[in-house]
C-alpha cells in the first residue's frame, strides 16, 4: 500500500519561512500528478498547489502565488513545498496528495487517491 509521509511543519512568526516534504514509501508508484492542500480550522480542504509531471510547470493558487514554491522529483515521488512570507491565514494543516490517473483538473479533493495524514502549519502574528 501507498503511503506518502509530510515532515517539516511547525510554529513560525509571520513573515517566516517553512519548508514541507512529501515522500512515498511502500509498493512501487507511478504518479501522475501530486499536490499540497490545507485545511484550517471548521474550513474545507483547499488546493495550495500541484504538478503534472508530464507537464512539469506546477500550478499554485491565488492566495499563494508569489510566496510559495512547489518542487519534486518524479523518479522519487517525492515533492516539497517551501512557503516564504507565511502570514497568519496560512495557518492550517497541510496535506500532500498523489494520484495515479490522469486528472482534467488537479485543483480539487477528488482528483487524488492517495494523502498523507497531514502536517500543522502555525503562523502567529
Amino acid at each position: 500500500q501507498v503511503q506518502l509521509v509530510e515532515s517539516g511543519g511547525g510554529l513560525v512568526q509571520a513573515g517566516g519561512s517553512l519548508r514541507l516534504s512529501c515522500a512515498a514509501s511502500g509498493r512501487t508508484f507511478g504518479s501522475a500528478a501530486m499536490g499540497w492542500f490545507r485545511q484550517a480550522p471548521g474550513k474545507e480542504r483547499e488546493f495550495v498547489a500541484a504538478i503534472r509531471w508530464s507537464v512539469g510547470s506546477p500550478g499554485y493558487s491565488d492566495s499563494v502565488k508569489g510566496r510559495f514554491t512547489f518542487t519534486g522529483d518524479n523518479a522519487k515521488n517525492a515533492v516539497a513545498l517551501q512557503m516564504n512570507s507565511l502570514r497568519p491565514e496560512d495557518t492550517a494543516v497541510y496535506y500532500c496528495a498523489a494520484t495515479r490517473t490522469y486528472r482534467a483538473s488537479l485543483y480539487t479533493v477528488g482528483a487524488y487517491d492517495s494523502w498523507g495524514q497531514g502536517t500543522q502549519v502555525t503562523v502567529s502574528s
